[in-house]
């Protein structure tokens, strides 16, 4: 089960939110037992770029 605090990578196109199957993200909060995530997404320098809703169908951990 994904924590809060894990990377995850989306897995699918988020084109409201501007972000690509494969970008990667900071969980923030859970939603109902993991049914959804907010997510954090930031620039290399630390910036924050958006925080997004996203089902857990479209994401995964991140993983070797």
């Amino acid at each position: 089960m994904i924590k809060e605090h894990d990377c995850i990578v989306l897995t699918q196109d988020l084109p409201d939110e501007g972000f690509q199957a494969g970008d990667v993200g900071t969980i923030v909060h859970i939603y109902r037992n993991g049914a959804a995530y907010e997510v954090e997404f930031v620039t290399l320098t630390g910036q924050t770029v958006a925080v997004a809703t996203v089902l857990s169908s479209q994401l995964r951990p991140v993983s070797r």
